[in-house]
């Protein structure tokens, strides 16, 4: 694109030709030919801008989204890990202690956790659980196991907090990268209302499926079989019955549909990590642990697990210096009904 002194040299060039007169550098003609390739340049790159945001290859942000809506698709919004926090009590108690709801506890990286019900220690026991979610979507609230450790206002008996279980689920929201992406895959992989990529789009069209894959002909001529994965992997009875009875409405006729649950594969994962000078291997171990279980999400549906891709996630977490990974040993195989899922996930530090 042409600058403003560019533009401007044109203008006089193009006035002096027509006129005769060469106007001088500080003349009122030559400030009002300045002032319009000002304006000149302003409108070209506006249209250059607007010619951008017009093709989805090269559109941004809203603009982005608009195209994406033109195709019935939407960007996905960031979703809220989930899992369970396990309350502790140093001596059981003769009463039970209740835990409210919205309760919320911190990893000790201050990511906050709260309590979707209400946690109860019966008397006698040590101990009550409550399901719970981060209280910010996003893949931050990924965190392995025994990494929510912080209690914020809780009974007074209540002495600790953690969670036996890995939190997972969290995404982030949909970057225009991915959204661009999945913006031409349907341009390349028109849904005609009777293939694979009419179900597959269909399924995906609806809030809380993460992935979903179609098999045909699954149980003879006129079958279709759709598996679908939730946010946090495997999908409710909900989603699954929401998603049925859209498809069973508008099906091809005479073709058998079903909405299944996929298969899960559990990846029990071992690693040893060696970690940069000043960093503390326990907050490297927390990033470590929170990236695996962002990898095994329910978008892996039907996807392989790359030793490759495993061991490149973790070299990449900040504070690693270098790794070991001692399982799995071999990549994981999936087909379009497998969902890989974290099994064991066992982080240590490297002996020097």
């Amino acid at each position: 694109m042409k600058n403003t002194e560019e533009i401007y040299q044109e203008l006089m060039k193009d006035f002096q030709e027509r006129s005769g007169v060469a106007p001088g550098a500080d003349c009122d003609l030559s400030v009002r030919m300045w002032a319009a390739a000002a304006q000149i340049q302003a409108l070209g790159i506006q249209a250059d801008w607007v010619l951008e945001q017009s093709f989805p290859q090269t559109a941004q942000g809203v603009y982005l989204d608009r195209h994406g809506q033109m195709r019935g698709l939407s960007r996905m919004e960031a979703t809220k890990a989930k899992g369970v926090l396990r309350f502790l009590v140093a001596t059981p108690q003769l009463a039970e202690l209740r835990v409210p709801e919205g309760t919320v506890c911190m990893t000790e990286g201050a990511v906050r956790y709260q309590t979707l019900a209400e946690a109860v220690i019966p008397a006698g026991e040590e101990f009550g659980e409550a399901e719970a979610e981060a209280v910010e979507g996003g893949t931050s609230g990924n965190t392995g196991a025994s990494t929510i450790t912080l209690l914020t206002a809780c009974p007074v008996a209540v002495t600790g907090v953690t969670n036996p279980e890995a939190f997972v689920g969290g995404s982030d929201q949909e970057d225009d990268e991915a959204l661009r992406q999945r913006i031409l895959d349907s341009y390349a992989r028109l849904p005609n209302g009777a293939n694979a990529v009419w179900y597959e789009e269909t399924a995906l069209s609806h809030s809380g499926v993460m992935a979903a894959s179609v098999v045909g002909r699954a149980r003879g001529i006129g079958t279709v079989d759709v598996y679908i994965a939730g946010e946090d992997g495997l999908p409710s009875e909900e989603l699954l019955e929401e998603v049925r009875a859209d498809l069973q409405q508008r099906r091809e006729i005479a073709v058998d549909v079903e909405v299944k649950t996929p298969t899960e594969k559990a990846v029990d994962l071992t690693a040893q990590l060696q970690v940069e000078e000043g960093a503390v291997f326990r907050e490297v171990k927390e990033r470590a642990e929170a990236a695996i279980a962002t990898y095994f999400s329910g978008k892996r549906l039907g996807k392989s697990v790359l030793v490759a891709q495993l061991a490149n996630l973790l070299y990449q977490v900040e504070g690693v210096k270098n790794y070991r990974l001692l399982s799995p040993e071999a990549d994981i195989q999936a087909d379009a009904t497998v969902l890989p899922t974290l099994g064991t996930l066992t982080v240590t530090e490297m002996e020097a």
